[in-house]
């Protein structure tokens, strides 16, 4: 109907008979070529910034003041496996996960 008969008669011909192996390699390079871009571009950066921030995590001692990912921000006072005692008021102490630091911060800032 809409394709000649011609061209629909010599299509398969011209598929069959040419590469080989080269022309499936040819096939794959892009899909290749887009997985390294996606590596470097998103993966990579993202396990830097993981490893950094357990390096952080590992280095926090008593007396560090931080910051957690709910905006909480006080002073150290307990050290647990997987929690860390916050005080964020005077006699106010509230227990987080460590993974809840989102950054360590300068001494002093809190008051």
């Amino acid at each position: 109907m809409f394709i000649s008969s011609a061209f629909a008669q010599t299509a398969p011909a011209a598929a069959a008979g040419g590469g080989g192996i080269m022309s499936s390699l040819t096939g794959m390079l892009p899909l290749v070529l887009m997985f390294v871009v996606l590596y470097f571009v998103m993966i990579r950066p993202q396990m830097r910034k993981q490893k950094e921030h357990r390096a952080m995590l590992d280095a926090i001692a008593k007396g560090d003041e931080v910051a957690t990912a709910g905006g909480i921000i006080g002073r150290v006072t307990r050290l647990g496996e997987g929690t860390l005692g916050l005080e964020i008021a005077p006699n106010v102490e509230v227990q987080v996960q460590r993974t809840a630091v989102a950054q360590v911060l300068p001494k002093g800032t809190v008051k």
